[in-house]
This record gives C-alpha cells, sequence and structure tokens, in this order.
C-alpha cells in the first residue's frame, strides 16, 4: 500500500507538469491576418492569446523585420519566451510616448489622446485639443528626437515609446530600450501612397485594442478620398503644376511615384514631373526647372517660404515664373498651430482627403465651390 500510494502521487506530479500551460506565443494557433488595403510597411497576426505585430519597413532600405508581441497584461509574464520578438508589449496602454507629429492625429481620432504623456519638440504641435493637454503640464517636453531627454523619460516610465526613425542608430533608443521600456517603430511616412499612410491608424488601433473603430476611421477617410478623386475626374482642363524650391543650390521636387505627386494625379492635374521614379525627392539645377516649369499655371508647396516677398529675396530669379507673375501661388506653410506648428506636417498624413479637397479646390476652383481649405491657402 505504502509504494502504491507514493507510485500514484508520482503519477499525478507528472500530470500535473504536463498540464503546465504552455507558451501562449510560440504555441498558439494563428487564427486571423489583418486586412489591409493600402498600406504595406506593417502586418498583424492574430493568435489565441496574444497579437504578433510585425514593422517590415521601418524606413528605407530596412535590414529586417521588426517583430512585436501584444498580449494582456493578466497573463502571467513569467511564462513569455522573449527571444524571437523585439519588445513584448503588454496592454492596454495607459502612459505613450510618440516622436512625430504624425502620430497626433491617430491618438485623438481614437479617443485616446489622453494617454500621451510626452513628446520631443511640444512646438511644434498644431493640434488645439493636444496643444491644450500641453499647456496644462499634462505632456512633458522631451527635447529633440535625434536626441531625446532620456532624464525625463525614464522619470515618466511611459508605457510604450512610438519612435520615429531614419536608419535605426538613434542613440537615445537605446538607452531607453536598456530601461526595459518597450519602443516599437512607426514607418508610415514610408508608404508609397496617401491612403496608405492613412491607412496606419490601424496601427494604433492595434496598440489599443482599437481595431474596429480604427477600421471605421479608415473607411470613412478612404470613402471621402475616392469621392474627391471622382469629383476631380469631372474638371474639363489640367492645369500645369510646379513643386518645391531652392535649397542652398539644389531644386527639390516630388518624384512622380511619391505620395505627393499621387494627390496631384488624382487631383486631375498636370504636375510636370509625373513621369519620374525615385526613391526620395528629385533634385534638380534652377536652370532645369525653369526650362521646364516657366510657363507652369500654379506652383504649390514653395518650401517654407510664406510670402513673395521672402521668396524674391530668396532668389530674384523665382519672379520670372508664370505662377509668380500670375500670384497663382499656394501654400501650407502659413497655416499653423499657436507655436508655430505647420498643420500640414501634423494631420496631412492622416487626412489625405483634405489634402486632395485643398488641390482641388486651387485646381479647379469650380468643383468646390463652398469648400473652404484646410491645409492651402495663397501665399501672401
Amino acid at each position: 500500500m505504502k509504494y502504491s500510494f507514493i507510485i500514484i502521487v508520482i503519477v499525478l506530479m507528472f500530470s500535473c507538469k504536463t498540464e503546465k500551460k504552455e507558451n501562449p506565443i510560440i504555441k498558439s494557433v494563428e487564427k486571423s491576418q489583418m486586412k489591409l488595403k493600402y498600406a504595406e510597411g506593417f502586418s498583424l497576426t492574430t493568435t489565441e492569446s496574444s497579437k504578433i505585430l510585425t514593422i517590415s519597413n521601418p524606413w528605407p532600405n530596412a535590414e529586417k523585420e521588426y517583430t512585436y508581441a501584444i498580449i494582456p497584461e493578466t497573463y502571467d509574464h513569467i511564462s513569455l519566451g522573449i527571444d524571437e520578438f523585439e519588445t513584448i508589449l503588454f496592454t492596454p496602454i495607459q502612459k505613450i510616448v510618440v516622436t512625430s507629429t504624425t502620430h497626433i492625429p491617430a491618438l485623438e481620432l481614437l479617443g485616446v489622446e489622453q494617454t500621451l504623456i510626452g513628446f520631443p519638440g511640444t512646438d511644434y504641435i498644431s493640434s488645439e485639443k493636444t496643444r491644450a493637454r500641453i499647456d496644462n503640464g499634462e505632456i512633458r517636453e522631451l527635447g529633440k528626437n535625434e536626441g531625446i531627454n532620456t532624464e525625463v523619460l525614464l522619470e515618466l516610465r511611459p508605457n510604450l515609446v512610438v519612435a520615429f526613425g531614419v536608419d535605426g542608430t538613434n542613440k537615445s533608443m537605446e538607452t531607453i530600450r536598456n530601461a526595459k521600456i518597450p519602443i516599437i517603430y512607426n514607418g508610415d511616412w514610408v508608404e508609397k501612397t496617401p491612403l496608405a499612410k492613412a491607412e496606419w491608424i490601424k496601427f494604433f488601433g492595434v496598440l489599443y485594442g482599437k481595431e474596429k473603430e480604427a477600421d471605421s476611421i479608415f473607411n470613412i477617410i478612404e470613402k471621402d478620398y475616392l469621392e474627391a478623386k471622382s469629383i476631380a475626374k469631372k474638371a474639363t482642363s489640367q492645369p500645369t503644376i510646379l513643386s518645391g524650391a531652392m535649397y542652398k543650390d539644389v531644386w527639390y521636387l516630388p518624384n512622380g511615384t511619391s505620395p505627393e505627386a499621387q494627390l496631384l494625379k488624382d487631383a486631375n492635374t498636370n504636375y510636370l514631373w509625373s513621369n519620374t521614379k525615385a526613391s526620395g525627392s528629385l533634385s534638380l539645377s534652377f536652370e532645369a526647372v525653369f526650362d521646364k516649369a516657366k510657363d507652369a499655371q500654379l506652383w504649390l508647396s514653395p518650401s517654407y517660404y510664406t510670402s513673395y516677398e521672402d521668396l524674391k529675396a530668396s532668389n530674384p530669379h523665382y519672379t520670372e515664373f508664370d505662377a509668380f507673375k500670375n500670384k497663382n501661388i499656394y501654400t501650407f506653410s502659413n497655416t499653423t498651430g499657436k507655436t508655430g506648428g505647420v498643420l500640414y506636417y501634423e494631420l496631412g498624413s492622416a487626412r489625405p482627403d483634405l489634402v486632395l479637397k485643398d488641390m482641388i479646390k486651387v485646381c479647379h476652383p469650380e468643383l468646390l465651390i463652398n469648400y473652404e481649405t484646410t491645409f492651402f491657402k495663397p501665399l501672401k
């Protein structure tokens, strides 16, 4: 009887060990993949107990994919195997730091802006709602993106830092990572089309468990964009378009495969460099631009210049363009927040429907008679 009892105990112990919950991330069965219509830089796999977020293109020519596990905070942390993930993020997020103004609209559209506690360069933020929180001391200044004040950030102890990087070499991020604060890179700015950039609201939807809300918001933006595109097709002419301006000895313009060129195409215009292909902006001489665009009917986005006087003072030869002579230059640089942040740089990526409507209003004013532009205004 004694030996029989011992054997029974051993069997029971062995049975308990074999029934121990397996690692939910390694062993979970895939249930679904997030459906994305335009964005190519991220993907989401949902399993029985977690979500696997993959960022495939956080910056141009990224050499690896970055994979993150997102799981409920209630799960037993000890059982997780973290080696194959950049970060394991436990949700829900209560405190977040983002590093680009393009992230602000997503937080506000999803109704989670109250979780933002720090930002590098708060003066660049234009949103009145978020500026009020800055003024109330609810959002701390963190310096500059390329050199974040890690002392303040570590004091804040956010649940997550959503980073923006051009090559992944930001030393501040290494300090933050060493402090065991999760970092996830956002690559919305690398996307090739306006709607692809806007679809990154679904990335933030994942972080906050608001996938359905993010999907609904994006569907509205997409619908408005496509409706505006249809309106533009009714135009009976295509105005010729010049863009950009000189920086030192180089004139930078959008290449023909860029999101900016896509907007001009969807606005039914004749962008003079629409047939070009490049990995970044076009870099041309003044002579090359003048030869092709001296007779252009409209000049959009003349860099950071806010007035005709500033443009002329910078380079007297600008006055030789027809668009300058006819006062047909439009800029978004004059539409700013209280502290000087340019609204277009913050909201434009999230709301391409508004950008497209602006361009249609400027290029085909007869199609949107009662529409008031959001970003683009006549140069002063």
